[in-house]
């Protein structure tokens, strides 16, 4: 495998992991009933569907096709499966929770693809930014657990 294909690859996989959170967020926010709580849920999906367009243009500029889905399987999926769990009983502080644990999980992939992968500068800057986002986002998740408690 090349070293455009390697990394391409591993930029696929955060793809496949932000169209799962992208879903899960898009899917937390129809559940909830907080104006505020429904608010930052659609902002994260917005936020997860600006990633995949930028995850996608960088493995493009690679010369290798971006993946144009989610995962069936896999650890986001999992989680994400568990926010479907939280939803079906309209639990805002179980969906917030399930959020946060998918939020921390998606911070561990991208902390390992910095720390695991050489990447070109470009595209370390962009993961480094996202990530950092998605930190941001397991803090302020935190703050909204006193929203729904």
């Amino acid at each position: 495998m090349s070293y455009t294909e390697d990394v391409a690859k591993k930029i696929n996989e955060l793809l496949e992991k932000n169209y799962d959170a992208q879903k899960g967020f898009v899917n937390s926010s129809e559940h909830v009933d907080n104006t505020n709580l429904k608010t930052y849920f659609k902002s994260k999906a917005a936020e997860r569907e600006k990633f995949t367009d930028e995850l996608k243009r960088e493995i493009i500029s690679f010369g290798e096709k971006p993946i144009d889905s989610g995962s069936i399987t896999g650890d986001m999926h999992r989680t994400w499966m568990n926010i479907k769990s939280a939803l079906s009983s309209n639990d805002e502080e179980a969906i917030l929770e399930e959020v946060q644990r998918g939020e921390e999980a998606s911070l561990e992939d991208y902390n390992e693809i910095l720390e695991e992968t050489s990447l070109p500068e470009s595209t370390k800057a962009m993961i480094t930014r996202q990530r950092n986002a998605i930190k941001n986002s397991v803090n302020n998740a935190k703050r909204y657990e006193h929203i729904v408690s």
